[in-house]
């Protein structure tokens, strides 16, 4: 998992130089550092500390993004710990990294809403199974959500926090405090809720990120385009495919930097609030997993009270679509596994497949939905944030609606989280609380979407009275 690249003296000089160098400069009072001006202190420390990680990232090792971030939480919190706030100083490198991912948000959602609603293709033709496989993934991914706001609110894995801590984090993000104290003092209504998601004006809602207003309209217009003659839909729809497919890459790209990111934001929270924040980091994980689990178990439950089809042989059936998405983390290179699985072992007709798991694959993302559920609560309890009832609604609508043409890919499901809390006005430096444990969670999440898709085309197979009877495997 992690390797040992060729050893060079350059590269392993150059580590040992930068690490001894910033561990020195940090260690020592400002004061020694009299005819330093402080600007330049703090760059040559960061500068330092970032080469040092730097090199040992690229140039001595070899591992996976996932271990990178797990290493970039544990220097930065390690960092924390041994320097102290003045750590700090190397947090607009993590703001930095935040401010890239929001920078994709708008632009992605757009044109991949455009796209993935304009794939379902002619409208007027889909008829019964259109109905029923939009029905169930708006549905399940609604009740995905509601699980995972559920046992956060239960569970409160964001809680117990030292008094003392939470007093200085709510200080230091007042602002958003208190805005959401005052919306839970003023809650908005359930129809002003469902109101508000109709922009007055579309380039007003992409230029503010109103993103619940973005995601209808770019509905809405997906819709249309497929209401129009073909010859001129197909244009706009290759446009908008063209920028979604440029946004996926700028999505990685940014992805890549993110153990730097992490480590700057994590030094500088433990720097200063203490080792107290990580605790509750823990809960999150088993929170999270909790859930996933839940909704694991409950798909062959559904199949059998739907369909009659035993539970374990749905999920024999299944089990190798499963195991693919557990280790590619992403539901869009599992595809055809799961078409293969759902249609040799499960006995859904080819015409249900082609259907329903392609496009189960880009707008039903139940595992990822629960997830951000969790995930939202959880940083506003870090943070002290009280979210209303309205306020957990707008997280329900935003992630039920954001799931529709998220992207099949490993780690996509962060920079859909940014839309939720964005939306639900949480403070966006907690992502950095949560991706050192994204990986394996991503890989569960991803498992639960595939099954979630296996589900779906067994029950609309057996509505339509196309499910055949396979034998087990």
């Amino acid at each position: 998992m992690i390797r040992l690249k060729a050893f060079t003296v350059k590269n392993g000089l150059f580590f040992l130089i930068a690490a001894v160098l910033a561990v020195y400069l940090y260690s020592q009072s400002p004061d020694a550092f009299q005819y330093v001006s402080g600007a330049a202190l703090q760059f040559i420390r960061a500068a330092a500390l970032i080469v040092a990680v730097y090199i040992l990232f690229e140039r001595l090792f070899e591992m996976p993004l996932h271990i990178k971030i797990l290493l970039g939480m544990i220097f930065g919190a390690a960092a924390g710990i041994f320097f102290g706030s003045e750590i700090g100083e190397i947090k607009p490198l993590g703001t930095a990294f935040i401010r890239a991912i929001q920078m994709i948000v708008v632009p992605l959602v757009l044109a991949s809403l455009i796209t993935g609603t304009a794939s379902l293709g002619d409208i007027s033709k889909m008829k019964r199974i259109g109905s029923k496989t939009l029905a169930y993934y708006l549905i399940s991914t609604a009740v995905a959500i509601t699980i995972g706001l559920v046992l956060a609110n239960l569970l409160q894995p964001g809680s117990g926090m030292d008094a003392g801590v939470k007093a200085r984090l709510l200080e230091s993000y007042s602002q958003e405090a208190s805005s959401k104290l005052t919306v839970a003092q003023n809650p908005i209504s359930v129809v002003d809720t469902f109101l508000n998601m109709i922009p007055k004006n579309p380039f007003e809602a992409l230029s503010g990120a109103s993103m619940l207003q973005i995601i209808f309209f770019s509905i809405i217009t997906g819709i249309a385009l497929t209401l129009i003659p073909k010859e001129k839909a197909q244009p706009v729809i290759a446009f908008f495919d063209g920028v979604n497919d440029a946004m996926i890459k700028i999505v990685l790209l940014v992805i890549e930097t993110a153990p730097y990111g992490v480590l700057a934001l994590i030094a500088e929270a433990v720097g200063s609030f203490g080792v107290d924040i990580l605790v509750s980091l823990l809960k999150y994980t088993v929170v999270t997993a909790l859930g996933l689990l839940i909704l694991l178990l409950l798909y062959p439950l559904v199949v059998r009270s739907l369909t009659g089809m035993s539970p374990l042989k749905f999920a024999r059936g299944i089990r190798l679509a499963q195991l693919t998405a557990f280790s590619t983390s992403s539901s869009g290179a599992t595809l055809p596994v799961t078409m293969e699985v759902c249609e040799e072992r499960v006995g859904v007709s080819k015409e249900i497949a082609s259907f329903v798991l392609p496009l189960g694959a880009t707008v039903n993302m139940d595992g990822t939905a629960l997830y951000q559920g969790v995930a939202a609560v959880f940083i506003a309890q870090v943070y002290g944030i009280p979210l209303d009832l309205g306020a957990q609604l707008t997280i329900v609508l935003t992630a039920t609606l954001a799931s529709i043409g998220t992207a099949a890919a490993p780690g996509v499901g962060i920079l859909m989280l940014v839309i939720v809390l964005q939306q639900a006005g949480i403070p966006l430096e907690g992502i950095a609380l949560i991706l050192a444990v994204d990986r394996i969670l991503d890989m569960i999440r991803t498992t639960v979407n595939v099954t979630s898709d296996a589900t779906a085309s067994t029950i609309i197979a057996a509505s339509e009275g196309q499910l055949q009877e396979v034998k087990e495997f």
